[in-house]
């Protein structure tokens, strides 16, 4: 399985009970676990996504963090914050993928 929606289709069908309450949790936590505004949940997650470089995990929260209004400035200034602390190889590789990607 080369394509990762592919893997994720197959999770889905072996382990249903986990994977939808896994999916709650998700939920529960962005949605109900405090009182930062949406926005500000995406930029963390954009943060977050970058810094361990999950490519595809920054491309869907980049995309989320727009649909609730964050700008590309925002977007852009969140991932300069993680150069300090994770370095620039890895600053360059989110920055490529929001260049390429949006």
């Amino acid at each position: 399985m080369d394509n990762i929606r592919d893997l994720l289709e197959t999770f889905q069908k072996d382990f249903p009970e986990i994977y939808n309450k896994y999916e709650a949790l998700g939920k529960e936590i962005h949605l109900e676990a405090g009182p930062l505004p949406e926005k500000t949940r995406w930029l963390l997650k954009v943060a977050i996504s970058a810094s361990t470089q999950h490519r595809r995990a920054l491309e869907t929260h980049i995309r989320k963090a727009r649909a609730a209004g964050a700008s590309d400035e925002e977007i852009l200034q969140t991932l300069l914050l993680i150069l300090p602390t994770t370095g620039f190889p890895t600053f360059m590789e989110a920055y490529q993928i929001f260049k390429e990607r949006f």
